[in-house]
């Protein structure tokens, strides 16, 4: 199994579909059909856009995980809020939902709501199945 990370929004965002890229970091197919897709649409998000964030393995940050896979996890973030800090309006917010493909209709665990630009990230826990909103 594999642990996807997604986005959702009220905006298009231009996604790139090259499953094997080499960047560390982009929106686009890696894990996830469409059905998937589907799913954590339904399920978890309330915008309209949804996206796979893809870097070979999700965005989770808990003190249970391997610390390298952590920091990398960390590093994703930081990345995530920088892109969609471009795109998003004073006022917009963006949706990030990690869990194991397969499992995007069930029951999340958790939620909570950060500031884009305004977060410690060594402060934060996201673990898998929690609907994290980011406001800008």
């Amino acid at each position: 199994m594999s642990l996807a990370s997604y986005i959702g929004c009220n905006i298009e965002i231009p996604i790139n579909d090259d499953e094997y890229s080499d960047e560390f970091f982009y929106i686009g197919g890696c894990f996830a059909g469409d059905f998937d897709l589907i799913n954590v649409k339904k399920y978890q998000f309330t915008t309209p856009c949804v996206y796979e964030v893809s870097s070979h393995w999700g965005i989770e940050i808990s003190e249970n995980m391997n610390p390298k896979t952590c920091a990398e996890s960390k590093k994703k973030l930081i990345e995530l809020c920088k892109i969609m800090d471009s795109y998003l309006e004073k006022g917009d917010f963006f949706e990030l939902y990690s869990c194991w493909v397969g499992e995007e209709a069930e029951k999340r665990d958790g939620e909570i709501t950060l500031r884009i630009n305004n977060f410690d990230i060594d402060q934060i826990e996201i673990p898998e199945k929690t609907l994290v909103r980011f406001e800008k």
